[in-house]
């Protein structure tokens, strides 16, 4: 257990340990008090917020041999049923990644292994990841079996990208979004892992971590891993040292340059774009940041009240930062600056020089025409 990564150390085993999510646990629940569980699901919603781990747990809820005694119908974790799915050892939880099994035989071999009863539990569930990515033709092989699935199969298909998944499949589903996290969850997450690893870690630099998680509990624990794996055994972990360690720049540097941009000042710009790219932070991602930062800038300009759409992983003195900001520039200036930085992005993994994308970038936005 001690050389596995944080998320898969941790990883909760009951459903009051969910983060966040608590719309998709409530519904859950409720349906397994009423017994109620649907055939199929889709799980839809961004990278690392939990998808497979609420599927994993809806797998032990609906097999648990304890689950009729207990009130608020969690996986008890501790008979025959909880303990195979928990060790991975279970004939009847079958996991598929839709990404490198995307072809009509592989759900065609799936469509005859439903024709099987379990081998040992109540329900034989089928996990396909990434969903999106099946072929047209498989996609129309499942649909059939979705249709009149046996009584004892429920499908729980994800996907970061509904878009891609035909409707017809969508409306044999019921459909649960998934929502990135706001930064204090990710934040109290991180903190109780860093508390069980008995590491100490600054606030701040919990908060640089959760930040550039990008509202993905799972990115931020494997951040988190990455730092103390780094830090080795100096259990004392600072703000600096995770900025060092990352390679990532804070808000503050991408503050300071969107200050330079407002001003005008492109020798100030380019100065700091150079002092970010000598001091070792990733210029990739330093314009990753950049442009999810003037991104909230723009919507928060349209309307402050929908901070909790553009910024819910941002303090209440970080949103206001960013509204005081957005006030220097007009709508059609921050459409520009997005437009203009989403090239240099696109652009820096090409480029010899990784920060003349981005010098270009500020030029053309301050220099007029």
């Amino acid at each position: 257990m001690e050389n596995l990564v944080l998320y898969r150390k941790y990883r909760p085993k009951t459903f009051s340990e969910i983060v966040g999510q608590e719309h998709i646990v409530m519904t859950l629940t409720n349906a397994l008090r009423q017994n109620k569980v649907a055939h199929a699901y889709l799980f839809t919603g961004p990278r690392g917020t939990g998808k497979t781990t609420v599927a994993r747990l809806l797998a032990k809820a609906v097999n648990c041999e304890k689950n009729i005694s207990n009130s608020k119908f969690e996986p008890c974790n501790q008979c025959p049923a909880c303990s195979e799915i928990n060790n991975s050892r279970s004939l009847d939880l079958i996991e598929i990644d839709a990404a490198s099994n995307r072809g009509i035989d592989e759900i065609r071999e799936l469509r005859e292994g439903i024709k099987f009863s379990p081998n040992r539990l109540k329900y034989k569930v089928f996990v396909i990841d990434e969903v999106h990515q099946l072929t047209p033709p498989a996609f129309n092989a499942l649909l059939k079996t979705l249709e009149e699935p046996p009584a004892h199969i429920i499908f729980i298909l994800a996907t970061t990208e509904a878009g891609k998944v035909p409707q017809t499949i969508i409306s044999r589903c019921q459909r649960f979004d998934f929502h990135k996290l706001p930064l204090e969850k990710i934040s109290g997450r991180l903190a109780r892992l860093a508390e069980l690893e008995k590491v100490k870690i600054e606030k701040t630099a919990l908060q640089l971590i959760a930040l550039n998680a990008d509202g993905s509990i799972r990115d931020g624990e494997s951040l988190l891993d990455q730092v103390m794996a780094i830090a080795g055994e100096d259990k004392n972990i600072t703000l600096e040292e995770v900025r060092t360690i990352l390679g990532i720049a804070d808000i503050q540097m991408v503050e300071n340059l969107i200050g330079c941009l407002g001003e005008k000042n492109i020798s100030q710009a380019v100065n700091h774009i150079n002092q970010v790219a000598n001091e070792g932070y990733d210029l990739n991602q330093f314009a990753k940041s950049l442009i999810n930062y003037l991104r909230k800038m723009m919507v928060l300009k349209i309307d402050a009240g929908l901070a909790g759409l553009a910024a819910p992983e941002m303090t209440e003195e970080q949103v206001g930062a960013v509204i005081s900001q957005s006030q220097k520039f007009s709508e059609a200036e921050l459409t520009k600056l997005i437009r203009l930085f989403i090239q240099a992005e696109n652009e820096i993994r090409f480029s010899n020089l990784p920060q003349l994308p981005l010098e270009l970038a500020i030029v053309e936005c301050c220099g007029g025409e």
